[in-house]
């Protein structure tokens, strides 16, 4: 029981300094800030701090002060002047947003200085702008106010020519809109669901717009090596239309004569094939006879008929 209370306590504590890690003096640390923006437009703790485009820390927190937000972020390993500025600059194409710092001044920001809302930007946000008028124009209830422009034509049927004009316009414009009412809602949900898709897939999006910029990057880096292998390229095909240019009375007979082999040669293919084929019998045997020495080593069988054999005691002939 206590071993296993110990090891509770132990889990606890690693559990807590991994939830914390960044507050820790050594694996994590650095230095909190604050920043007065006019709006939030989108960050969210979490998101990056970078100063010229390298991340040094995290946004810790987003809340509204009076009539303008406060962001608090950490920093680590970057020096911040009294006169740093801050900026929420867009991350990737659908929206998301890191916070941007331009060190300035000649001393140094104290730990939890905040940089004025003087010099601080933010962007307008146009995503969600977008939606809220996919919202506003969904909502519309686009008969009603075919209606309702054309009662107001009827209305001023009596007042002069250019506010007759103008109201007729209105309605002939509500009348279209109407119409193409389901072919607007279906485009708008559509798009919707395009904009759903990119933002789930938005770091491959960023992977992949990294990896483009890579290639491009390293294609530009052998722009010369790939100008001089074409230019090789172009003086080598130069050079062989020259040589060929130079043997075309040599060539053409060499080919003409080259063709005739290659047709005794096909014509005798059959034969060729059965000489190699009694030739490895004969290789192998030839291989045998001269493989012990500088000289043949073979047997010729009945070269001379021998005498009769006879046997007589003590001696043989």
């Amino acid at each position: 029981m206590l071993l296993g209370v110990l090891g509770l306590v132990l889990a606890g504590l690693f559990l807590l300094v991994a939830f914390n890690a960044d507050r820790l003096p050594i694996i994590g640390g650095g230095s909190t800030y604050a920043a007065a923006f006019s709006e939030a437009a989108g960050l969210r703790p979490g998101d990056e701090v970078r100063v010229a485009g390298v991340k040094v820390g995290a946004v810790t927190a987003i809340g509204l002060d009076r009539d303008h937000v406060r962001v608090r972020f950490r920093v680590k390993g970057a020096w911040l002047g009294d006169q740093t500025s801050a900026a929420i600059k867009i991350k990737t194409l659908l929206g998301r947003k890191y916070l941007a710092l331009e060190p300035a001044g000649d001393r140094e920001l104290p730990a939890g200085g905040e940089i004025p809302l003087a010099r601080t930007t933010a962007p307008y946000d146009v995503l969600a702008a977008f939606a809220g008028l996919t919202r506003t124009v969904d909502a519309i209830d686009t008969s009603q106010l075919a209606k309702a422009f054309q009662t107001l034509s009827a209305t001023f049927a009596g007042t002069p020519a250019q506010v007759r004009s103008s109201l007729a316009g209105l309605s002939a414009l509500s009348r279209t809109v109407a119409s193409r009412d389901a072919l607007l809602r279906q485009l708008l949900a559509r798009t919707r669901g395009v904009t759903t898709v990119l933002a789930a897939r938005s770091g491959d999006l960023t992977a992949l717009i990294s990896d483009a910029n890579k290639l491009l990057t390293e294609v530009s880096n052998r722009r010369a090596v790939i100008s001089a292998l074409l230019t090789d390229t172009v003086a080598l095909s130069v050079q062989l239309s020259g040589l060929v240019a130079d043997n075309r009375a040599r060539l053409g007979p060499a080919l003409t004569q080259l063709h005739g082999v290659l047709d005794v040669l096909r014509r005798n293919q059959s034969n060729l094939d059965r000489s190699l084929a009694l030739l490895a019998p004969f290789v192998r045997v030839f291989a045998n006879t001269v493989g012990n020495g500088r000289w043949f080593d073979t047997y010729l069988q009945n070269l001379v008929v021998p005498g009769p054999l006879t046997i007589t005691p003590g001696r043989t002939r």
